[in-house]
């Protein structure tokens, strides 16, 4: 008689079946980012099976961003938990700055670690953990800031970066307890960052408080539901992306240290489109994002025009001249950015 052997753990295997839908198809080496965390360390298990059934090449890379002691002690281990997987590991130190807050310029260098690396291995995929309660914080974070459909939209599954990597994130369906209990199902011990249950940081909070008192009030499926919303809002703004490129190429032109705008043309659209024209043609522009005030403000020289001056922008001055919308770089605006 022979012995049954246990069947898959559900967690292990869901985890493996997100991973493979996003690597099945391609070819070459691809990065895991791996932290050492329950998420990128289960992430990192699926892809070495996945990847060896696939035959494609893997290599986990640990940003160690010396922000805590022992960090780097932290990142060789989690190099050493990929190694024990299967696959090969690096440590990257990066030097993390200090001009836009500790989270964001931590992800900053966290990405630009990654993107070296991958050009180093020849990868032009890297793989991020982020979860589904990930893209839920996101859209709350979005929420609160009042930051727009875009904003609202959360982390995409798949971006493709014009001269580094494809970030893929295979896990944004799976809940992070489904991580957690793939790591113990495969006897892996994730790595407690201290940073994630600092009420310090707002993501934390979200996290540790505003999420679980949601689902207290409202009832279980409210990060199900917040991570449907991204990405039915991400469906909209891709279809008003499209219908941006096909706008401006008829609307915009480009005039002396700037671009100019089709009063008529831009009136003639609906709200919604007209704003993003203007918020879209300046951040490519100028490479600065408009508030939703300072956006509407540049409208109005279009639909509400009763004489005003000119408009001050960051690194832009936009005014109404006849029946165009001039949108000029101020005299000290450094490293203007052309409209493709």
């Amino acid at each position: 008689m022979h012995e049954r052997r246990p069947g898959l753990d559900p967690a292990v295997a869901e985890v493996r079946r997100a991973v493979r839908a996003a690597l099945e198809g391609r070819q070459g080496a691809v990065i895991v980012a791996l932290s050492g965390g329950a998420d990128s360390l289960a992430l990192t298990a699926a892809t070495a099976f996945e990847a060896a059934r696939l035959g494609i090449r893997v290599e986990a890379v640990v940003i160690d961003h010396g922000l805590q002691q022992g960090s780097d002690a932290v990142a060789h281990r989690a190099a050493e938990a990929a190694r024990g997987l299967g696959i090969d590991a690096r440590v990257v130190a990066v030097e993390v700055g200090s001009a836009d807050g500790p989270e964001a310029d931590a992800r900053t260098a966290r990405y630009a670690g990654l993107t070296g690396a991958a050009a180093e291995v020849g990868a032009d995929v890297v793989l991020l953990g982020h979860t589904l309660d990930d893209q839920a914080e996101t859209v709350l974070l979005g929420l609160a800031r009042g930051s727009g459909a875009t904003s609202l939209g959360g982390m995409p599954a798949e971006r493709r970066d014009a001269t580094g990597p494809t970030w893929l994130r295979p896990l944004l369906g799976v809940r992070r307890s489904a991580t957690a209990a793939a790591c113990a199902a495969e006897g892996l011990e994730p790595w407690a960052d201290p940073h994630n249950l600092d009420p310090a940081y707002t993501r934390v909070r979200v996290r540790e408080r505003v999420l679980p008192a949601l689902e207290d009030e409202l009832g279980p499926g409210v990060a199900e539901a917040l991570a449907r919303t991204a990405e039915q809002l991400r469906e909209d703004a891709a279809a008003f992306q499209d219908m941006i490129d096909e706008t401006i190429e008829d609307i915009v032109e480009h005039a002396e240290a700037g671009i100019s705008i089709s009063v008529a043309a831009l009136a003639a659209n609906p709200a919604a489109l007209r704003n993003r024209i203007v918020r879209y043609v300046v951040e490519s522009e100028f490479g600065v994002s408009l508030t939703r005030s300072q956006t509407l403000e540049v409208a109005r020289l279009a639909v509400d025009w009763r004489g005003q001056g000119p408009i001050d922008l960051p690194s832009c001055v936009a005014r109404r001249v006849g029946n165009r919308i001039e949108i000029v770089a101020r005299a000290s605006a450094p490293d203007r950015r052309r409209l493709s």
